[in-house]
C-alpha cells in the first residue's frame, strides 16, 4: 500500500477493524490481545528489511499501525 489513498489497502484496514471490533465485543479477545496484535504487526514492519523504498513503505505502514493503537481507534467506549 504505497498510497494512503489506495482503496485496496483501505478496504483491508476496514476489514481488519471489524474483524477485531467483533472479536472484542463477542468477548472472544480482550482488548489487551488486540492491542498485543496491533503492536506485534506494528514491530514487524518496523524491523522489516529490504531496499530503501520497502523499509519506507513498512515504516509508514508501521507509523499507521502506531497510530491507530495511540488514538485508540479500535477501542468502542460507552
Amino acid at each position: 500500500m504505497s498510497d494512503p489513498k489506495d482503496p485496496a489497502g483501505m478496504a483491508a484496514l476496514s476489514i481488519c477493524e471489524a474483524l477485531l471490533l467483533t472479536l472484542q465485543d463477542r468477548k472472544l479477545l480482550p482488548e489487551r490481545e488486540i492491542i498485543g496484535i496491533l503492536r506485534d504487526a506494528a514491530e514487524t514492519h518496523e524491523n522489516a528489511g529490504g531496499s530503501e523504498q520497502t523499509r519506507r513503505l513498512h515504516a509508514a505502514t508501521a507509523a499507521l499501525i502506531n497510530e491507530i493503537l495511540e488514538g485508540g481507534n479500535l477501542s468502542r467506549r460507552s
